[in-house]
């Protein structure tokens, strides 16, 4: 049954027909059979709208001017406002420096360096395509000449490089034997190649050389030294400001006294700061720069490049993000070359905790840096290209921005991100320092079963590895320690074994004596450097399934490719590090401890040092008992008040003279 008008029926309710009450249709009809009043309400409606619409065009005519004016003239406002911050930078510059120009020294280096880049990136930009085309006939005549001007410059770098090994090793002849380590690893690693004939020597060659040049340059300049120092000095410091978050979420009494609370914070500081500065492009130029530098000298692909030199900020499950992408087209070589990659160096973020250790900063700082040209040598020794890359002759990768919208969210996901991280470590450290009691209770066991006491893992690696530790140039009575951390590092992880050297560190600096009883209590200054450089690198057993799963998460397609190269790679990666420590060895400068007589006349005895020990080992070793009589040699002779001193040191160290 269907009704008449505009009443609802039964036909139009199956069929879904709206009610036209409610429409617009017929509220038109109503106000047509009504009369005048609906409409007059509608003219008044639309009057008041129309007058609201143009009031709130009037009032946003100013600002919508302003917003075509930015548009239209955004270039030379970028330029106005760019200029200004810039005038406003250069008197506050002025006014630094002229108020104390030595403490404005670091400002004026990194000062110094951004007007370089910038001044380098506005010259090539405009003036670098007329300067290629004017160098363009000497390039030309150059490589007419390179076929023996190459061979000619390789024998003056090494005829260069034994005359300065001959030099400096007069003085230390001890150095020798890291340099024999470094040659002796080498031709290990070359004796281990996959394809011996098509190894390119370039990249070889190359890479250590700009190995050693970045040592040399650290180790043995002033300016490295001090530039790497103040660096190192610097992170110290800025890494002290996670006291104020920690100790606000959990008080002062457990970041002084518990492990956990104050060092595993300093790696949420890190890695939120690691976030804001991606977020603001400043590591994605850096990374870009160094791998420029890398593959331009080596002849490396772009993209294996790139990701080792990510390797010396990030780990080695975040540096094959910057080439994801790529990932899936890299060839066995370029895998294997990010791998080692990873394996040889360590992130910032566990960097800063191993700083809160006491571990030296800038030679963690060297080794990272240092590990990133040696990594990609040996990777093409170990692993030489022998298929068509398709990024050969690649300039550049692009590389990403996070998904950031702003600077707080980078803030947060940075901080966000390191709480696994953070778990991670904490539930390694638990674990693995469990299972190696359990071991060591095991082998004791096993031992006394023959009557062999105190048998442990770290006995077991101090005989196996100690050849090793001894060509890497530590003391032979040093080598048993320097052994067992190497395979503390290798079989558990470097964050024990990082442990561990800084309670070796702390008891030199305190002053302890060396042996107590059979036991060793600290190694030499040398040892220490060699070992930081040995240790530092995720080349450990435990890291194989995190980087297997770290990159299979990425290119899943690949996993058998990953699995067959990974253990090479971790090889390498264990190699690179112990190549870095020969050439810390190398290099290393003994610290001069100055004037005994000097420091015995100023300290008051109290507590001990280093150079209380150092001091009071040279008063033992020149005092002489004759016929009942205690006398002194050399200069201790002509001091007044050396019986007085040495009456001192016997009372914190035991010796026949005392």
């Amino acid at each position: 049954l269907e009704m008449e008008g505009n009443q609802l029926t039964l036909a139009s309710l199956e069929k879904g027909t709206d009610n036209p009450a409610f429409s617009f249709e017929g509220e038109k009809r109503h106000c047509e059979d009504g009369g005048g009043p609906c409409s007059e309400s509608q003219e008044e409606r639309r009057e008041g709208k129309g007058r609201f619409s143009s009031y709130c065009r009037k009032a946003l005519q100013p600002a919508s001017k302003a917003k075509h004016f930015c548009k239209a003239h955004a270039k030379v406002l970028r330029r106005v406002i760019l200029g200004l911050l810039g005038v406003a930078y250069l008197c506050y510059f002025i006014a630094a420096c002229y108020l104390n120009f030595q403490r404005a020294l670091a400002l004026v280096v990194m000062t110094a360096v951004v007007a370089f880049f910038i001044c380098w990136d506005i010259f090539k930009k405009h003036c670098g395509a007329k300067v290629l085309l004017l160098l363009r006939p000497i390039g030309k005549c150059f490589q007419k000449s390179w076929q023996w001007l190459k061979w000619l410059l390789w024998v003056a770098l090494l005829a260069g490089l034994i005359v300065w090994l001959a030099l400096d090793t007069g003085r230390n002849p001890e150095q020798l034997i890291s340099l024999g380590g470094f040659c002796f690893l080498v031709l290990f690693l070359f004796a281990c190649s996959k394809h011996h004939g098509a190894v390119s020597w370039r990249a070889v060659f190359w890479g250590l050389g700009l190995e050693f040049l970045l040592g040399l340059f650290i180790l043995r300049t002033t300016p490295g030294t001090q530039a790497f120092q103040w660096l190192g000095d610097q992170i110290q410091y800025f890494l002290g400001y996670t006291t104020a978050g920690s100790s606000f979420v959990f008080g002062n009494t457990l970041i002084e006294e518990v492990f956990a609370f104050q060092t595993l914070p300093i790696i949420v500081f890190f890695s939120c700061v690691m976030s804001i500065l991606y977020y603001l492009g400043v590591m994605q130029w850096l990374i870009l720069k160094i791998s420029w530098l890398l593959q331009v000298s080596m002849g490396t692909t772009a993209t294996e490049t790139l990701s080792v030199a990510g390797n010396i900020f990030v780990g080695q499950t975040e540096a094959p993000l910057l080439i994801r992408p790529y990932l899936a087209d890299m060839t066995l070589s370029e895998i294997h070359a990010v791998m080692t990659g990873g394996f040889s160096t360590i992130a910032g973020s566990v960097m800063g905790a191993y700083i809160s250790f006491g571990i030296d900063a800038a030679s963690l700082i060297a080794a990272s840096v240092m590990a990133a040209p040696c990594a990609l040598a040996m990777a093409k020794l170990v692993y030489p290209e022998v298929e068509e890359s398709k990024f050969k002759g690649k300039a550049s990768i692009r590389l990403s921005s996070g998904e950031e919208r702003n600077i707080l969210e980078a803030a947060s996901n940075g901080a966000a991100a390191s709480v696994g991280l953070v778990a991670n470590i904490a539930a390694n450290l638990i674990a693995f320092l469990a299972v190696l009691e359990f071991i060591n209770a095991s082998l004791r066991w096993f031992g006394e079963m023959v009557d062999i006491k105190g048998l442990t893992f770290q006995v077991i690696c101090s005989y196996v590895l100690m050849p090793v530790a001894f060509l890497m140039g530590a003391d032979w009575a040093d080598s048993p320690l320097v052994a067992e951390l190497l395979g503390i590092k290798i079989f558990l992880n470097e964050f024990v074994a990082y442990q561990q050297l800084a309670t070796y560190k702390k008891n030199r600096l305190m002053g302890l004596e060396e042996w107590d009883g059979n036991q060793k209590q600290w190694i030499s200054e040398r040892a220490e450097s060699i070992t930081t450089f040995a240790l530092c690198g995720f080349a450990n057993l435990s890291s194989i399934g995190i980087t297997l799963g770290g990159l299979a998460s990425m290119v899943p397609q690949r996993k058998g490719d990953l699995a067959s190269v990974v253990l090479r790679a971790l090889l390498t990666g264990i190699c690179v590090s112990m190549l870095n420590a020969c050439l810390a060895g190398l290099l290393h400068v003994p610290t001069e401890v100055g004037d005994c007589a000097v420091f015995f006349s100023t300290t008051n005895f109290s507590m001990t040092s280093y150079t209380m020990y150092t001091c009071c080992k040279q008063l033992f070793a020149s005092s002489v008992l004759q016929n009942g009589t205690l006398s002194f040699t050399g200069s201790w002779a002509e001091q007044a008040e050396s019986m007085l001193w040495l009456t001192e040191c016997c009372g914190h160290y035991n010796h026949t003279s005392c």
